[in-house]
């Protein structure tokens, strides 16, 4: 892992301190290869935790890269399923399994991202989306100086701004959305060198003909099957991500916080502006802060869900999550003295991070369990907060190497899926006919496993289409799909990505092809990369092979 531009550290070589000390910015990448920074709050906690993770590092091996992971849902309530991977540099939902790629920018002081400036554009139900960090710097540089109007053609994008007028204009359609710029806390300070990273590429030949790190703005990125550890499904239209004024970022369900370790600074999730601020980077801290470890951090509300009749029928055979969390562990007798719980951050020798958060008679606060496919090691207590922030389906992910224990499924609203055969051949498989698959779905009324229980759901764009070659591999694609289909994996109810609307159904990562003749929006044929990526996305689902023989 290369550092920061600009500086010398190599891979091997412990992190060392920026000459001059900029501002840290923390972005993800969507499902269309664009950077979406993280509230300033937000990546407050995560670069001081990311910080504590390098010195700590430092102290016990001198090298970097450094094991460690960062859990969201400590820095705001609604971030609670995922957790950020230091070592690989993505981000993981432990509910879904979703993983997206996670970047660090070292930005001036007298930057945008230094004063707290986030450049937003509109969508077409009235949402406000923020630019990456990047155009937000440019904007600003442009804004300042009392320049009429930008290109931002060399930043990947095919828009003109008008800063007079606030509008962004399509240089191709002509088409105008509004603009705004909104002042928010500052960025942190960075003082240590971390890691740079290259997005990962796309393998489909459209993409790879402009491989970069920045945007694809003319077509969708897909068929990313690269990403560290495992292929993180992409879809163009409709997946679950959100965006607000307060916190630009991905905005999974508000499910009950997994928020309780110790080890890292809890930041209230009510809080905003200089207060999210100050907490973050250790400044004066609010009134209701507690000590923990020479830290002062704000508490954290957290509700912890017991197990009602609904959550222990989505559990199927287990009776309740301590019950589920238990089936898979074998419980350590002596934990490994010098191995830390990567969910609390605490020393396996000692109590769980959550034991004051979780009110749990059958486990004891310093119980550790070692998963018994994958052998990693944690706190049965910090395991049951990670199973509770989530679907409760009676399966479990390891959240450091993502084993699947358990028949995962998801919150696939009811519907229908019809598989029919066609006679033309798909462009890269010509030697056959194709498959067409219809998904149908109506709309309705959520569910408890869903974002909003009780509110109605829409379902844009049904049926929808899709495409597979009618041969050997195609089929068994086709055969796990429909595995898919049954356990709930293939859509769930979310907020659009490319809409903005809420409360709907998208696809939930595993990538379709819904172009048969052509590849105009990138989710059609050619693609030759497409047949094993989908089967790698299943795979991360738990739907494989192995299902078709049972």
């Amino acid at each position: 892992m290369a550092a920061g531009p600009g500086n010398s550290s190599g891979p091997s070589g412990p992190p060392t301190a920026l000459p001059d000390p900029g501002v840290a910015v923390w972005e993800w990448q969507d499902e269309l290869g664009r950077w979406r920074p993280y509230g300033s709050g937000v990546c407050s906690f995560i670069e001081q935790s990311f910080q504590t993770l390098l010195m700590k590092g430092r102290r016990l091996s001198g090298t970097w890269p450094v094991n460690g992971s960062i859990s969201l849902g400590q820095a705001d309530a609604s971030l609670a399923p995922y957790i950020i991977d230091i070592q690989s540099l993505t981000q993981f939902r432990q509910d879904t399994g979703t993983m997206r790629a996670v970047r660090r920018h070292i930005f001036q002081l007298d930057s945008a991202a230094g004063q707290g400036v986030v450049w937003e554009w509109q969508n077409d139900e009235g949402g406000w989306f923020p630019y990456e960090m990047n155009v937000c710097v440019y904007l600003e540089q442009a804004f300042t100086i009392g320049c009429p109007q930008v290109d931002l053609g060399s930043l990947g994008y095919n828009y003109a701004v008008n800063l007079v007028t606030l509008t962004q204009t399509n240089k191709t359609t002509g088409y105008q959305r509004g603009i705004r710029r909104r002042v928010d806390s500052p960025y942190p300070v960075a003082t240590i060198i971390g890691p740079a990273h290259t997005g990962p590429t796309c393998s489909c030949q459209q993409c790879l003909l402009n491989s970069r790190s920045g945007p694809i703005t003319t077509r969708y990125r897909h068929s990313m099957g690269n990403l560290p550890g495992s292929s993180a499904g992409i879809q163009g239209a409709g997946r679950t991500a959100g965006f607000g004024p307060s916190l630009p970022g991905f905005l999974p369900y508000n499910k009950p916080a997994m928020s309780g370790a110790r080890s890292m600074p809890r930041l209230n999730a009510h809080s905003t502006g200089a207060t999210l601020q100050s907490a973050a980077v250790g400044g004066p801290s609010p009134g209701n802060a507690v000590a923990s470890k020479g830290v002062s951090v704000p508490k954290l509300p957290v509700n912890m869900t017991g197990h009602s009749k609904v959550s222990q029928a989505l559990a199927g055979a287990a009776s309740s999550p301590e019950e589920v969390v238990k089936k898979y562990l074998e419980e350590l007798k002596a934990p490994p003295a010098d191995e830390d719980c990567i969910i609390c951050m605490e020393k396996l020798a000692v109590p769980s991070g959550y034991s004051d958060m979780c009110d749990c008679k059958t486990i004891k606060p310093e119980s550790v369990g070692r998963l018994a496919k994958c052998g990693h090691a944690f706190h049965l207590l910090c395991l049951l907060a990670m199973y509770t922030s989530g679907n409760k389906d009676g399966s479990l992910q390891c959240p450091s190497c993502k084993a699947i224990y358990g028949e995962k499924t998801g919150t696939q609203p009811g519907g229908r899926m019809d598989v029919s055969k066609l006679a033309d051949s798909l462009p890269g498989h010509e030697d056959c006919g194709s498959i067409q698959i219809a998904y149908y779905i109506s709309k309705g009324i959520q569910g408890p496993e869903h974002p909003n229980p009780g509110l109605p759901y829409t379902a844009r764009g049904f049926p929808r289409y899709c495409y597979l070659p009618d041969n050997a591999k195609g089929r068994k694609v086709l055969e796990l799909l429909r595995v898919a289909w049954k356990r709930r994996l293939i859509f769930t109810v979310g907020t659009s990505s490319t809409t903005g609307e809420s409360n709907t159904v998208v696809w939930n990562e595993i990538h379709h092809k819904t172009e048969m003749h052509s590849n105009a929006s990138g989710h059609g044929y050619p693609d030759p990369n497409y047949l094993d990526n989908v089967l790698a996305e299943l795979a991360a689902q738990g739907v494989t092979e192995n299902c078709l023989a049972s």
